[in-house]
This record gives structure tokens, C-alpha cells and sequence, in this order.
């Protein structure tokens, strides 16, 4: 007599399906997992890499190489001077076993603007206190933090616009670090809410502003070093 075994090949392709299904998940895990991603418990949350600034203490500034846009709606705002200045927190602060390290930096300054619209000028005024955290990862990762309402660019002319971004609670502007001589942090297409008051020719349905800048950091505690993101 000849025996069937149904239930079997069921369960077989019950237990690869989930297999894949978690395959999948693991590698759609941010890249700051460390160690292997099947090895977390089910339903666990990835651990952020370790992380660590240095030279520990050391104060640095950043300023801008080549040029800074902003568009909001069709108006396109470029900035070619533009820094900022902080400091990489003292050991132990400059390093973080499972997440990202975190420091204070002045307002980033922004001159000579100019605007993609004839007859119209630009000027940018920043207050209150940003900030700065590092991710080690592939690629390290930034997240450049504007305080509310710290950052207003207005245009004046034929058309008279005010954009504040930030405008109702501080937000992170993404980014990512490379190590070098100088290091840079470079901000590529990245989103930041805004608000666009104004009258004709004003992007006021706009939400959001896409924001481009490569930075070049350099130590200014000892200029022969470098700040560096490692492990």
C-alpha cells in the first residue's frame, strides 16, 4: 500500500516562505545594523553602530565649498559663503557604543545669495542653537538639526518673500560625512520643511525645501589633524 504524506511539503513551504519573509526584513534593516542581521530576535529593534568623534574636545569649523541652493516651489536661492563652528564633546562624550554622537554648533551663516528670478535679491538670517550628530555606518551618516524657526531667507524686489524652515518645531536635515583631509558633510537633496509667506510670484503652497552644500570641516584646535567619524 502506498503512502501520501500531504502535510509535509506544506509545512516545508510554509517554513521557506517564512524564511524568506525574513530574509527580506533583514535586509531591508538599516545599514547602522552591526553583526549579522539574522542573529536578532524576532521582533527586535537593530542596534545603531558604534560610534566615535575625534579628535575628542577639539574645536572645528565648517565652510562651505562651492555653493549652497535652496529651492522651494520653482524659486531656486544660491549661497556661496556660507560656515558654522562647534566642538567634538570631550571623552567620553565623543563616543557613543550604539548610536550617534551629538554636538552644538553655531547658526550656519549665508551670504552673497542670489535668486533664479530677475529683478529679485536674496538675503538669509539664522539664530538660535543647531546641531550636529554623527552615525558610523557605509556611508557615516549626519543629521544637521535646525531650531525652530531658525533659518528665514527673504526676497525683496519684484517679488517679496518670507521662507522660514522649521516653522513649527526644530528639524533634521540629513546628510553624510567623509573622512578626509579636510573630512566633508554634504547635504544632497534633502527635504526641510518650510513655510512661504508672500505675495505674487511667492512659492507659498510649498512645504518643504530641497536643500544642497558640501561643507569642508576643519580642526581648529590643531590644524594639522582632521576630524574624523570612526567605530
Amino acid at each position: 500500500m502506498t503512502m501520501t504524506h500531504p502535510a509535509r511539503p506544506t509545512h516545508r513551504r510554509r517554513v521557506w516562505w517564512a524564511a524568506g519573509t525574513g530574509i527580506a526584513a533583514a535586509l531591508a534593516l538599516p545599514l547602522a545594523v552591526t553583526g549579522p542581521a539574522a542573529a536578532l530576535p524576532a521582533g527586535a529593534a537593530p542596534l545603531a553602530a558604534s560610534t566615535t568623534v575625534l579628535p575628542a574636545g577639539h574645536g572645528f569649523t565648517a565652510t562651505l565649498s562651492g555653493k549652497a541652493t535652496f529651492k522651494a516651489g520653482s524659486v531656486v536661492v544660491t549661497c556661496t559663503v556660507s560656515t558654522s563652528s562647534g566642538q567634538v564633546p570631550a571623552a567620553p562624550g565623543n563616543h557613543n557604543a550604539a548610536g550617534p554622537v551629538s554636538s552644538s554648533t553655531t547658526p550656519a551663516t549665508y551670504s552673497s545669495c542670489t535668486t533664479s528670478l530677475p529683478g529679485v535679491s536674496a538675503s538669509v538670517t539664522t539664530s538660535g542653537t543647531w546641531g550636529v550628530a554623527m552615525q558610523m555606518g557605509a556611508p557615516v551618516t549626519a543629521g544637521l538639526t535646525i531650531p525652530t524657526g531658525g533659518f528665514v531667507l527673504k526676497t525683496s524686489g519684484l517679488a517679496s518673500c518670507t521662507v522660514t524652515a522649521a516653522p513649527t518645531a526644530a528639524a533634521t536635515v540629513p546628510g553624510t560625512w567623509a573622512n578626509g583631509a579636510p573630512s566633508t558633510l554634504a547635504f544632497t537633496n534633502a527635504a526641510v520643511p518650510v513655510k512661504v509667506v508672500g505675495g505674487f510670484g511667492c512659492p507659498t503652497t510649498a512645504t518643504s525645501s530641497v536643500f544642497n552644500a558640501t561643507y569642508k570641516v576643519a580642526d581648529t584646535t590643531a590644524p594639522a589633524s582632521q576630524i574624523t567619524v570612526t567605530g
